[in-house]
Order: C-alpha cells, then structure tokens, then sequence
C-alpha cells in the first residue's frame, strides 16, 4: 500500500494518489463486487444490532455505508 500525500503537496499530486488508491483497491476486483460485498456487509451489521443493542451511530453508519455504495456506483460509471 502506497502513502497518501500529506497536506503540503498540491491538490493535483494529493488527486494523483488518491487515484492510484484506488486503482489498486479495485485491481483487486471490479466496483461493482464492492457493491455487493458492501450490501452483504451492511446486512450482517443490521441482523447482528438485535444482539449487539442500541447503537446511537446507526444513522452515522448508514450514512458512510450509503456513501460507499454511491462512491463504487460511480467508480464502475466511469470506468465503463
């Protein structure tokens, strides 16, 4: 895994290695199994709350892993 640039390199080379991140997250498969991967993992976090309990980032959860499915959705747009 590569390092992520810190703040004191310009916004192009910060893109630049974001980038490349992830390239090489989806050279290990393509956006749309991240999908699917994501769905199945939010689905076990759902059916495990019964047992863990009350969470009170469920929504704060839910928002990041919504985030997530949109981010790979647009991925797999772009590089189609």
């Amino acid at each position: 895994m590569q390092t992520l640039p810190n703040s004191d390199e310009s916004p192009d080379s910060q893109h630049l290695a974001y980038g490349r991140e992830v390239a090489d997250l989806l050279s290990q498969c393509p956006a749309a199994s991240w999908v699917n991967d994501l769905w199945d993992i939010y689905t076990g976090y759902m059916l495990a709350q019964k047992e863990m309990g009350y969470n009170h980032r469920a929504a704060d959860i839910f928002t990041s892993f919504k985030e997530l499915v949109f981010f790979f959705q647009r991925v797999e747009g772009v590089k189609g």
